[in-house]
């Protein structure tokens, strides 16, 4: 079984929505990357990938010595296993480092198709306590992603346990049902969470209707904001990383196949230097990582329930995100050096920030914006494509950020 010591490398597990965040996935520090097809995964609308483009997915990570995990975690009806009984013939050759499952018949298709290839439980499965975890490496699982209800001690309680992989959600958004197992949106719009189609219902506001009055509604309670009774806060466990290593847990995962490209790289850079220094010093928490988390856009931020589960992590007062930058450019690379492509409006005389891997980052005046013809422009936009002077250690893949002016 599993000793609580602090493991030397820790698996950083990053999400890849489409193909540009795989390889900023790769650049900010990935030892591990999780994507999905257009089929069987849990974001319909997150930019998956065609075999085609899982091919080019794998030369990537190989190349980068990065792991790559395929979600297949939906649960099927019947008449889809054929279908993905060919989807597993045509991955095969893919060589993929793990598939993702929760459904106890995508296991044992998997099982069939592709008996050598690593299985991993998907918090889908609710996997909450040790004899679940046995459970599933007796049917050839080799890794679970905790439930997300857990407390540390339950955690440490499975790797006391069970001589499994463990994986947990240290980062991203929580959603008000068991381990995301909910019937909400299916409910409302006829459009399943369960299928990777989840509206969001619980983020929306409420009002009462008594039946004798139609067309009249009452507020749930008294806030001119609305009532949001079940919308979650985000989980952020940078600064609780210590405990978990300790506790026994091999995969650190951050959730946000949909989110943008600024929210991986700033997630993922931070996560990456946090699990590197503390593997080596448990005490060395810097301020920073939480600083920087703070800048991306997020629901306010908790620990979940790793310290008990006396509190439903509901933020009432709004949906609203907490943001206080944009993101404003992508460093990009061609034959005649480095270009900005424009992501958000941004002036010459805004202090931006560029940030890169391994917390790099310094802040830069704009004095002048200029198209590729050298014409000097009122403001960077959208979709443009500029030249500006950027710091000599700017590499391709790089990011600008512009702090928000609360008026």
């Amino acid at each position: 079984m599993k000793q609580e010591t602090i493991k030397s490398s820790p698996e950083l597990l990053l999400p890849a929505g489409d193909m540009q965040k795989l390889k900023t996935a790769i650049r900010f520090g990935a030892d591990a990357v999780y994507l999905g097809t257009a089929d069987f995964g849990l974001r319909a609308h997150a930019g998956n990938f065609d075999i085609g483009q899982l091919r080019v997915a794998r030369q990537l990570t190989r190349d980068a010595n990065v792991a790559l995990y395929l979600t297949l975690n939906a649960s099927l009806r019947p008449a889809e296993f054929l279908e993905l009984e060919g989807l597993l013939e045509d991955l095969k050759p893919l060589d993929l480092d793990a598939y993702i499952v929760a459904d106890p018949g995508v296991l044992a298709m998997i099982r069939k198709v592709d008996p050598q290839r690593s299985i991993h439980i998907s918090t889908q499965s609710n996997s909450c306590n040790p004899q679940t975890a046995e459970f599933w490496r007796s049917c050839g699982a080799s890794r679970i992603n905790l439930a997300r209800e857990l407390t540390l001690d339950d955690i440490r309680g499975f790797a006391a346990q069970t001589s499994i992989e463990l994986e947990c959600f240290v980062h991203g958004a929580m959603c008000v049902a068991h381990s995301g197992r909910c019937l909400l949106s299916t409910a409302l719009l006829g459009r399943s969470a369960n299928r990777g189609d989840c509206a969001q219902p619980c983020r929306w506001n409420y009002d009462l209707v008594e039946e004798t009055r139609p067309g009249e509604s009452f507020a749930i309670e008294e806030d001119y904001n609305g009532t949001y009774i079940m919308n979650s806060r985000d989980l952020c466990l940078v600064e609780q990383l210590p405990e978990l290593l300790a506790a026994g847990i091999d995969s650190f995962k951050v959730e946000g196949r949909m989110k943008s490209l600024y929210y991986l790289a700033t997630t993922a850079r931070v996560y990456r230097d946090a699990l590197d220094r503390l593997s080596v010093d448990p005490t060395d928490i810097d301020p920073l990582w939480r600083e920087e988390l703070e800048k991306v856009s997020h629901r306010p931020y908790d620990t979940g329930f790793l310290f008990g589960h006396d509190d439903a992590k509901i933020h009432s007062a709004d949906t609203h995100y907490i943001r206080t930058h944009d993101f404003v450019g992508f460093v990009r690379r061609d034959e005649n050096g480095l270009w900005v492509e424009g992501r958000n409006r941004f002036l010459p005389g805004d202090d931006v920030e560029l940030i890169g891997p391994k917390m790099r980052q310094e802040k830069i005046s704009i004095h002048e914006i200029r198209n590729f013809k050298g014409e000097i422009l009122p403001a960077g936009q959208p979709n443009s494509q500029l030249r500006l002077s950027l710091p000599d250690w700017a590499e391709d893949g790089d990011l600008l950020r512009l702090e928000r002016v609360t008026k």
